[in-house]
């Protein structure tokens, strides 16, 4: 039994983590399980928690992204540009959400771990290279009302990655899939951080509502520090990640992830982790 100050102290930190990885192509379920393991914050409220904070990631980009969003649903109308991208977004889903459903125990059971998620780090690291040097310059894709129905659906697809492998990114896997597509790198950022907004609730609800824990006080606490934490540290990480993707290529998310990678399962090997 942790004190509650080394609860807080813990929400505190994982807030951070969450709200700088959740939106970036680096993986945060990888970190926070990496960061959780070493917090050695586990459990079933350390699984209700990471589920919560995910709420205030979510939240940043519905308030960063609030007047494209308002605008979409005024226009929702059938052949509306609204009505598009809310259809796309939704089919974009629909392939995580099978995935999900026939694999999520399974993935759980035997991919949450951190020798998993740093194979994971390291090979996504090298494939968004790849990518980025293939697929990146022939984008002529540069607004989000352009993205076709096909497109979003093959972006789905590639979300799926991250879901059925830990540790990838669902960031990472959709910008990768928008370039294969043809968005450009803002467009498929902002394209991602559209389709976390249903992926994410929907997951995050279906999480909730399997929940069964009575919370205490302390733990009732640290949710809402960590749920707070996790939004204001978003909305900072993902303004500046747009402001950097209309100038510089993500091959420094890329090298990142693979040098982490190298060093974690240098620490799985030597039994560390």
């Amino acid at each position: 039994m942790i004190s509650h100050l080394t609860l807080y102290l813990n929400s505190i930190i994982l807030g951070v983590v969450e709200g700088i990885t959740e939106f970036l192509p680096i993986s945060s379920t990888g970190h926070m399980i990496i960061v959780g393991n070493f917090l050695k914050f586990d459990g079933e409220f350390a699984k209700l928690f990471e589920i919560v904070i995910q709420l205030g990631a979510i939240l940043a980009i519905v308030v960063l992204f609030r007047t494209k969003i308002f605008d979409s649903l005024k226009s929702l109308k059938p052949n509306g540009s609204g009505f598009k991208l809310w259809t796309s977004l939704m089919l974009a889903f629909l392939p995580v959400g099978v995935m999900g459903i026939l694999f999520d125990k399974k993935i759980k059971l035997y991919m949450m771990n951190p020798l998993c998620v740093s194979l994971a780090l390291l090979i996504g690291g090298i494939f968004m290279i790849f990518a980025e040097n293939k697929y990146r310059e022939n984008n002529k894709i540069t607004s989000l009302e352009q993205v076709g129905y096909k497109q979003a659906l093959i972006i789905g697809c590639f979300q799926c990655i991250a879901i059925l492998w830990p540790g990838f990114s669902r960031s990472a896997s959709t910008i990768i899939g928008g370039w294969i597509m043809g968005l450009s790198s803002v467009v498929a950022a902002e394209f991602s951080f559209f389709l976390a907004i249903p992926t994410m609730t929907i997951a995050t609800v279906y999480e909730l509502i399997k929940t069964k824990i009575v919370l205490s006080t302390p733990e009732i606490l640290s949710l809402i520090i960590g749920f707070a934490v996790s939004f204001v540290v978003a909305i900072v990480v993902v303004a500046k990640f747009i402001e950097f993707l209309k100038e510089k290529p993500m091959k420094s998310f890329a090298v990142y992830r693979i040098v982490v990678g190298v060093l974690l399962l240098g620490m799985a090997f030597f039994k560390l982790i």
